[in-house]
């Protein structure tokens, strides 16, 4: 299977590991799990909402790189495309937690571009 369709399966774990950090030393209640979360301060509630996010941003890149895959773009395009967009999320994640509030957008903004280079490929247009 080529690194463009696992990447799906990457991207998909973004959202835990965010989840893993933004839990790590805070009291935890599995009656309970939103509570600690809703509680956290400073790193942990940015990787909260870095978690969020990424789950938000998930469906459209999967949507994307699966339309790209069956309308069969050049599996080296999806690669790049692939490999940008999880480095561009991995940073946006990481940028969240530090508090690098523009270049955490930009990462947003460059990740976005790669949804839609990925669209515009499935169509033949890039």
């Amino acid at each position: 299977m080529p690194f463009a369709l696992w990447s799906i399966l990457l991207v998909s774990l973004l959202p835990l590991l965010w989840t893993l950090l933004a839990k790590a030393g805070i009291p935890y209640d599995n009656h309970q799990p939103r509570v600690g979360l809703a509680a956290a301060t400073g790193w942990r509630q940015r990787a909260n909402w870095a978690q969020q996010n990424a789950w938000e941003a998930f469906p459209s890149y999967a949507a994307a790189m699966l339309l790209a895959w069956m309308m069969k773009v050049p599996p080296a395009r999806l690669d790049l495309l692939a490999g940008l967009y999880l480095l561009l999320r991995l940073g946006h994640g990481l940028c969240y937690i530090a508090d690098q509030a523009t270049l955490r957008s930009l990462c947003w903004l460059g990740g976005m571009a790669m949804v839609v280079l990925l669209f515009v490929s499935a169509a033949g247009v890039f």
